[in-house]
């Protein structure tokens, strides 16, 4: 018997009607330029519904040619071929779709392309000028900007990524597979794109084509699926590897010093120096220990999210993670440090990366409803006084300053769209989580017929079930609502202070405007434009106290900025001890966290 050189793995999903003539006419495809025994034909059935595995049984147990690997959970399109790869015992690898849409007269210059000529990958094309493929519009115009994306964005000099028609040489497909994340429908353009990259030799031919079935564009699939793996991969391959330590601090920095050189377009520097040097030292240092008193707080109120969801940690540690997350905000754009605290939970204390993404979402929440309720309780009582009339009136003229109130008027525009998408998230929470239905299948099963709609809807799933836990617990709700009130209550308190230092007293008005400054400036800051959000902070922070108090512009800023500095050198400060206590770095923990696939299955031990 001739050892195996060629194994062709067959790709099946609830293929009952078409299965068995596919592996007749393979067999009979490659029986045409290969002796006999030197191949085999792999029905790699993906968790069947139908009769699809009683057929591959029986196929496998009539000819010593045929194989059926069963898998009882759905794999996916790209984890059920590496499930059936890793069984194969040929050295060139092909799988091609079952309907053979492409004609399989191709199919001995696939396998040679390999197995004689000595490429690492081959694919079919339905793209090259020279191929025949009957494509309707529907298949023909998303295929061509999905391709065009992909050469685009990922560099890759193929001219189609998704046709079903491919082969592999065994050594280099398993040094390519530990490096392709995705298992479904993106699985063959990353495994190209990632191939092109590292140097291998990939063979492009083009193909006859005829569509089988019908087409349609999926948006859960394509759109959400597809597209979101392409900037994945463009972030992973383009992106991350030039975010070094330096270039965040350096971009920080920069976007700082840009923020701080247009306020000099508005606003007398000398006169805003002027204000913060006369602030009394002792006084800002006071407001920096109150400061300092709310992270315990934030410590408390993530261990009671915690142990909602099924977690008991130590209050000390969680402010920990909470410190060096934060640090990682502030140094690191796109609010990478969110992902730095699910790292650090997870690698100290095993607390699985969707729980710690969903602990985070929750407090998320709650944060910005808190912080809304302050705003819109002080917006209440100054549209009673009649002071609103004079913010809108700093917001729509000139009242403030041309630029600083444009500022203004950008910060509070984002404060209120934030505000308002965090009432109506609170609202879709709390009743999902009272309702027997389940809505995320409901939702995506409107949206996509696709099988990949199921893997989607599962992730989504475990994020929103550990969300509506906290949600659907009465107890856990108040204490965790009360926390919030508490350490942001704190936070405008701090401010306060502040005001003091610079000489101000804190009457009833001037409390009430502190109050809606410090919590539109908070809302303003959540979108991550700017590090640590410096400028959107200090721009709504400044237009609501410069317009319904008598604080000056220059005195307004000055406050500002002393205010988000005490709040971030504080957050520093906190963000070094805990590194040093736990142990954890920064730039590993912003690295690992990207690296680590965040969707794992999840357990309690």
């Amino acid at each position: 018997m001739t050892a195996v050189e060629v194994s062709v793995v067959l790709p099946a999903y609830n293929e009952a009607d078409t299965i068995e003539g596919t592996v007749s006419t393979t067999l009979a495809t490659l029986a045409s330029f290969l002796p006999e025994d030197a191949y085999e034909v792999i029905v790699a059935e993906d968790g069947c519904s139908d009769r699809t595995p009683e057929i591959a049984t029986r196929l496998a147990n009539e000819d010593n040619r045929i194989r059926h690997v069963h898998s009882d959970d759905r794999l996916g399109r790209g984890g059920a071929l590496e499930f059936a790869f890793d069984q194969a015992d040929g050295e060139t690898l092909v799988y091609f779709d079952t309907d053979l849409a492409t004609d399989m007269s191709h199919l001995e210059e696939l396998v040679n392309a390999i197995r004689v000529d000595g490429y690492d990958v081959a694919t079919g094309s339905r793209w090259m000028p020279e191929n025949r493929a009957n494509r309707p519009a529907k298949r023909g115009i998303p295929s061509f900007g999905y391709n065009t994306l992909v050469r685009t964005i990922l560099r890759s000099d193929l001219k189609d990524h998704q046709c079903g028609f491919k082969a592999f040489d065994r050594g280099a497909l398993e040094t390519l597979l530990p490096r392709v994340q995705d298992e479904h429908w993106f699985w063959d353009t990353e495994l190209l794109v990632k191939a092109q990259r590292n140097g291998y030799r990939v063979k492009e031919f083009p193909v006859d084509w005829t569509p089988k079935g019908d087409s349609k564009v999926d948006i859960v699939r394509d759109v959400f699926g597809m597209g979101s793996q392409i900037l994945r991969t463009f972030w992973e391959l383009s992106i991350s590897p030039r975010i070094t330590r330096e270039v965040s601090l350096g971009a920080g920095t920069m976007l700082v010093v840009i923020a701080l050189l247009l306020m000099t377009q508005y606003l007398d520097p000398d006169r805003v120096l002027a204000e913060m040097a006369g602030a009394a030292p002792e006084i800002v240092a006071l407001s920096a220990v109150v400061y300092a008193v709310s992270w315990p707080l934030r410590g408390i109120r993530y261990r009671d999210i915690l142990v909602s969801m099924g977690y008991r940690e130590r209050w000390g540690f969680l402010t920990g993670a909470i410190f060096i997350s934060q640090t990682g905000n502030l140094v690191f754009p796109a609010r990478a440090g969110d992902a730095v605290r699910a790292y650090v939970i997870k690698a100290r204390r095993s607390i699985p990366y969707p729980s710690g993404f969903a602990s985070l979402a929750v407090e998320r929440v709650f944060d910005l409803l808190t912080i809304t309720l302050l705003a819109g309780v002080v917006m209440i009582g100054l549209a009673v006084t009649g002071s609103a009339e004079q913010l809108l009136t700093a917001l729509t003229g000139d009242t403030v300053g041309g630029d600083a109130a444009s500022s203004g008027r950008t910060a509070v525009a984002v404060a209120g769209g934030v505000g308002v998408a965090a009432i109506g998230a609170v609202v879709a929470i709390v009743a999902s989580a009272r309702s027997d239905r389940n809505l995320v299948r409901a939702v995506i099963g409107r949206l996509s017929s696709d099988s990949y709609a199921d893997y989607v809807a599962g992730v989504i799933e475990g994020f929103v079930g550990d969300v509506q836990t906290v949600a659907a617990d009465g107890s856990a709700f108040t204490r965790v609502g009360i926390g919030s009130l508490l350490i942001w209550t704190f936070d405008v308190i701090t401010a306060l202070i502040v005001f003091a230092a610079f000489g101000y007293s804190l009457t009833p008005s001037l409390v009430a405007v502190g109050f809606f400054a410090v919590s539109v400036g908070n809302l303003a800051k959540v979108l991550p434009l700017t590090p640590g959000g410096v400028g959107l902070y200090e721009g709504a922070f400044t237009v609501i106290v410069a317009s319904l108090t008598p604080v000056g512009v220059a005195a307004a800023i000055g406050v500002a900025i002393v205010d988000h500095a005490v709040k971030n050198v504080v957050t520093i400060i906190g963000g070094v001890a805990s590194m040093a206590w736990l142990n954890v770095s920064l730039t590993t923990a912003v690295e690992e966290s990207q690296s680590t696939d965040a969707i794992e299955p999840e357990t309690n031990d």
